[in-house]
């Protein structure tokens, strides 16, 4: 039988391919560690913004892509604690500026060091606004790795002797999107049905059915897991089992003890080589460990020139904020006693522009009508 024709039928482009998960996470943590070397609020914001960006132009649409506005109230739920303990309990900075006296409660001897109430400062409340906003940016990073990044296919990557650990936090970060699924479809259908949606009752009623589909999704779960073979182990020596907890402990404290080394005036010295041999000893560990874990991987993610563009964008952001803290302190730490007005840096608001690459190498391609 003769078709009907429209002319030649147009050659469909193959998909792209989407970016490793790995790079999302380094880019994000990358903008985290450049949000921990500044409490200018103009950078903060510029990071922000940035990680914003990225998100609204190259996140799926996932189930998990959604979680990056919960992170964001999160993040601003920790701003408005911060500066409300700066309000009640006060601050160790001194000011001239009151803005207000609150009624102060009188503590016992042993609580010294601690006040309820007093005067409130400008210089106080300003200082926790920059202390919370650093704190409030490393959240929206994280949530902007959660947001791009598929938690299937990160636990594919995972190495061998993390899978275990990786599988249980897959498995919870794959929950609690279902969970207020369920929420949300059981307040709809009592609203339907003119019930209560809300107050203790609604609560009540509408918490056990939540419970009960989560217990069963985990049955099913546990029974998929168990009819894949999860679990099972390799036999390898008492000495590779020896080596590995070894290195993978002495990994693990000489990564601590660099980092330390790191963040202090007196450890610079030995610090970064002492992170570095920690680093090698826990890659190591893990190499051998991953000789137990008995798996294949179908169709692996790989590592391409958009992925290693992407962490580099963010590496460079993390190495420049860095070299800018050394460099102009001042600058990445405006100073509130006395209270001066924030500046933004040119360079340092530049470098962290160069965070805004993945946006135009890897964007989440539309869908052809």
């Amino acid at each position: 039988m003769d078709r009907l024709s429209h002319g030649p039928a147009r050659p469909q482009r193959p998909r792209r391919a989407s970016l490793h998960p790995g790079a999302w996470w380094l880019w994000s943590l990358s903008l985290g560690t450049a949000a921990t070397r500044t409490t200018n609020p103009l950078l903060l914001s510029l990071l922000i913004a940035v990680s914003a960006y990225v998100v609204a132009t190259c996140r799926p649409p996932t189930p998990w892509s959604r979680s990056y506005g919960a992170f964001v109230k999160l993040a601003l739920a920790v701003l408005l604690i911060r500066l409300l303990f700066a309000i009640v309990l006060g601050s160790p900075i001194p000011g001239t500026h009151t803005l207000a006296t609150l009624p102060e409660v009188p503590l016992p001897d042993w609580a010294q060091g601690i006040r309820l109430g007093g005067e409130v400062t400008a210089e106080a409340l300003t200082f926790a606004l920059y202390d919370g906003l650093r704190l409030a940016t490393l959240l929206v990073c994280v949530g902007a790795a959660n947001a791009l990044a598929n938690p299937s296919r990160l636990l594919k990557s995972l190495p061998g002797a993390l899978y275990e650990m990786g599988v249980a936090v897959v498995v919870a970060l794959t929950f609690a999107p279902n969970l207020i699924a369920d929420v949300q479809r059981l307040r709809s259908a009592r609203r339907l049905r003119g019930r209560p949606d809300k107050g203790v009752r609604g609560l009540l009623q509408v918490g056990l059915p939540v419970l009960e589909g989560a217990l069963e999704r985990s049955v099913s779960l546990a029974a998929a897991m168990d009819a894949r073979g999860y679990g099972r182990t390799a036999q390898v020596p008492a000495a590779v089992r020896r080596t590995t907890a070894a290195l993978t402990l002495g990994g693990l404290l000489g990564v601590c003890a660099g980092t330390y080394g790191l963040l202090t005036a007196e450890g610079a010295t030995y610090g970064f080589p002492v992170l570095l041999v920690g680093l090698a000893a826990a890659l190591a560990g893990l190499r051998l460990g991953g000789r137990r874990s008995l798996r294949t991987r179908y169709r692996p993610d790989r590592w391409d020139v958009r992925a290693l563009l992407v962490v580099a964008s963010g590496v460079a952001v993390a190495a420049l904020l860095v070299l800018a803290a050394v460099r102009d302190p001042a600058a990445l730490h405006p100073g509130v006693v006395p209270l001066v007005a924030p500046t933004l840096p040119v360079w340092p608001a530049g470098a962290i522009l160069l965070g805004l690459l993945p946006a135009f190498v890897a964007p989440e391609p539309k869908e052809s009508s």
